[in-house]
């Protein structure tokens, strides 16, 4: 298990009766052949004795008879994720770890919405004709007993989960139209990721001291797909070079060391949802924190030297335009004492 799971707890073993549980929602359902549901992975507490989580480190199983398609935390009541959801088709498996600070101590009171979703998963039933289906009339999706809580006691206490599987019955044929309502979701989200703001940090501590950046936001409707990053020289500012077509984006994840250490460029956090609608933080790193980067030196020495080059060609080009005007006055000047002398 990932042990590390958030640096702000520390794990003891677990000495206590455990009352949290981890279930999925929902306990029963069916699904055509073609088919798809969204089912969430809830977590319950004991709101009665004041028990709280911080953090969860879980693992969902799911029979061969259905297949993951995608993950979705845009309603989740995690901020923070050490690990994010991930599929392993081949262990048939979604694992991940995640938690907030101060823990989920249930539902609040005199809210009545049941808001303790960590992740929604998009499973889907392949269709027998198309290959890839099973002939299983069900499915199971469970916790895998080995997932762990972490209270907010103060401690950290790692304890084990209360973990409630769900059954889906699997028709032996399609409906008469094909039901997929996160398609349907996804198509009909226009919204954009929340705004967010971008840190700049450096700490001896990590990343060998070098300074890098932390990120989060949250999208409500379809969730986080991925962010994006790019460093624009500070130069650049005002020629919207990086909303082309081809600006040089690279997907990453929070924390992101900077490749511009010397500061000197605009940083921006592009972040997308599963809809693709995006929203894009910028930060400009203090004047005071600038360092002039070897190649920005090597940039200003090369200007320098062409200064001083065009400055010497236009003396050299003023005095030798001057030395030929002198040299045609005199010889007009001696040509007009000639003819004098002459006449």
């Amino acid at each position: 298990m990932r042990w590390f799971l958030l640096g702000f707890l520390s794990f003891v073993p677990a000495q206590i009766a455990l009352a949290a549980s981890l279930y999925i929602d929902p306990a029963s359902t069916t699904m055509s052949r073609g088919d798809s549901i969204k089912m969430a992975v809830r977590l319950d507490t004991d709101e009665a004795a004041g028990e709280c989580v911080n953090a969860i480190d879980a693992t969902i199983s799911y029979d061969p008879s259905i297949q993951p398609v995608d993950i979705s935390r845009g309603g989740s009541i995690f901020s923070i994720w050490v690990e994010e959801p991930i599929i392993d088709q081949e262990a048939r498996t979604i694992s991940f770890a995640g938690g907030l600070p101060n823990g989920y101590c249930g539902r609040i009171e005199g809210d009545p919405r049941l808001s303790n979703v960590i992740v929604e998963i998009v499973f889907r039933s392949p269709g027998l004709q198309i290959g890839g289906g099973s002939e299983a009339n069900s499915a199971t999706v469970a916790v895998s007993p080995d997932s762990i809580a972490y209270l907010n006691d103060g401690l950290g206490t790692a304890v084990p989960l209360r973990a409630f599987a769900s059954i889906i019955n699997l028709e032996r044929s399609a409906g008469a139209e094909i039901i997929d309502p996160w398609r349907e979701q996804v198509q009909t989200d226009t919204t954009p990721p929340q705004q967010f703001s971008i840190e700049l940090v450096r700490d001896d501590k990590a990343f060998n001291g070098e300074y890098f950046i932390v990120f989060n936001t949250a999208d409500k409707e379809t969730g986080i797909s991925h962010y994006e990053v790019m460093e624009e020289p500070v130069s650049n500012l005002g020629r919207f070079s990086w909303g082309r077509a081809d600006a040089p984006w690279v997907e990453t994840r929070s924390p992101f060391v900077l490749t511009d250490q010397s500061l000197n460029s605009i940083i921006r956090v592009r972040a997308l949802d599963k809809a693709g609608n995006e929203y894009i933080a910028t930060l400009i790193p203090e004047e005071s924190l600038q360092t002039l980067s070897h190649d920005r030196f090597m940039i200003y020495v090369l200007a320098g030297l062409s200064a001083v080059l065009l400055i010497t060609l236009a003396t050299f080009s003023v005095l030798w335009y001057r030395r030929r005007k002198s040299v045609r006055e005199m010889s007009t000047a001696s040509g007009n004492i000639e003819v004098e002398a002459h006449e």
